[in-house]
């Protein structure tokens, strides 16, 4: 963890729980999680009890203390998902990945978690990979994502 890009994060920040929430926003952006430093780092800098930070870190599910892949695919499991087979390509990219639900490739590539529901219930199934939604899914075009999302790993796209 290099302390000059963490301190430029911390600048300017207040004490504030919002702050907090925005400086571990920007932390888990740039390292892909929150380490342990990190978030003592946090508490030294911004003068909150390290207990406090923590449980901000804890509390929401946006946050992982847990280092992810650079991919991170959510899957939704919600009813609309369930019934249109969102369960036959959780297991597809589960046997694929080698992973289970909330865990990291052995090479860092790719982090599977499951939601409840994304909210996109109309174009279920829905998985999200990096931010981007792709509906009607099947395991043909997980497959198929994955292997695009490999390809731009090295280069290729």
């Amino acid at each position: 963890m290099e302390l000059a890009t963490l301190d430029q994060i911390l600048e300017g920040k207040g004490k504030e729980p919002f702050d907090v929430i925005e400086v571990l926003q920007d932390i888990q952006q740039t390292y892909r999680y929150l380490p342990e430093d990190a978030l003592c780092r946090v508490s030294e800098k911004l003068g909150i009890p390290l207990i406090e930070v923590f449980r901000l870190a804890n509390f929401y599910k946006a946050f992982t203390l847990k280092p992810r892949g650079r991919h991170l695919l959510t899957v939704c499991m919600g009813t609309a998902c369930h019934v249109r087979g969102a369960l036959r390509f959780l297991d597809e990219v589960l046997f694929q990945l080698a992973v289970q639900p909330g865990e990291t490739t052995e090479d860092g590539a790719f982090t599977v978690e499951t939601v409840n529901c994304v909210g996109a219930c109309a174009l279920a199934p829905v998985v999200i990979l990096d931010g981007k939604y792709y509906d009607h899914m099947t395991p043909r075009k997980l497959r198929d994502l994955l292997n695009s999302a490999r390809e731009k790993d090295k280069g290729g796209l």
